[in-house]
């Protein structure tokens, strides 16, 4: 069965002194369901599994036991070339989506060719109470829609999600920092005008002024820009 050869195999490719170092990262994941296989691993096999007539025997074995195997799941989907078939196994993935590195890490190669479909899910994602759809929205407007595809009620769509959870206001504050990196005159009126919550606007500035993709005059005017907790 393949769900047991993918377990033997990812225990084969432990790394203990990874295991708990990655433990550490991730305060959600209970550290007894960290393998520690490095991610260039999980790539590697991810790209040879897709192939796999039998993968969806895997893909469908949901939720699975190991914080490896959602990393190895998420590295799967992303390789699949066939858009509809991606699309159908991200939204049946994305509930069982435990932790920011396999929500940040799930990127279909495949997603850039269809972007107006794309958006079509993105806009439905970001409305859910789970935090890592709603986040994984977030993530895909900032890989696909800052550049040449930008548009400026992009970043209204993300300035309307209103959470208390930390994994969704962190994806908030880093869109907008990046965002203020590509596209900064349209960015900017989000902090002049204080429409994000306390917490989120300053972590913003925070991550905007680390950047360097941002000048030192402007970096100096977002800093005046913090709000006083």
């Amino acid at each position: 069965m393949i769900v047991k050869e993918i377990q033997d195999e990812l225990f084969r490719l432990q790394d203990e002194k990874y295991q708990d170092f990655q433990s550490k990262l991730m305060p959600t994941i209970e550290p007894d369901t960290v393998i520690g296989v490095r991610t260039p691993e999980l790539r590697r096999y991810a790209r040879q599994l897709v192939k796999r007539e039998d993968i969806s025997c895997f893909l469908n074995n949901l939720p699975h036991r190991h914080f490896d195997e959602n990393q190895l799941h998420a590295f799967i989907v992303s390789e699949m070339k066939d858009y509809d078939r991606c699309m159908k196994e991200v939204n049946h993935f994305l509930p069982y989506v435990d932790n920011w590195a396999t929500c940040d890490q799930m990127s279909p190669k495949i997603f850039k060719k269809h972007k107006r479909r794309l958006l079509d899910h993105i806009r439905i994602w970001i409305q859910s109470d789970e935090i890592y759809t709603a986040r994984f929205a977030m993530g895909m407007l900032m890989e696909h829609f800052l550049d040449e595809d930008f548009n400026a009620k992009y970043p209204e769509m993300v300035a309307t999600v209103r959470s208390d959870e930390y994994y969704v206001n962190m994806m908030i504050a880093w869109y907008f920092a990046t965002a203020l990196a590509k596209q900064y005159e349209v960015t900017l009126p989000y902090l002049e005008k204080q429409r994000l919550d306390t917490w989120t606007h300053n972590k913003t500035i925070q991550k905007a002024v680390e950047s360097y993709r941002i000048t030192q005059e402007q970096k100096e005017y977002l800093k005046s820009l913090k709000v006083k907790k």
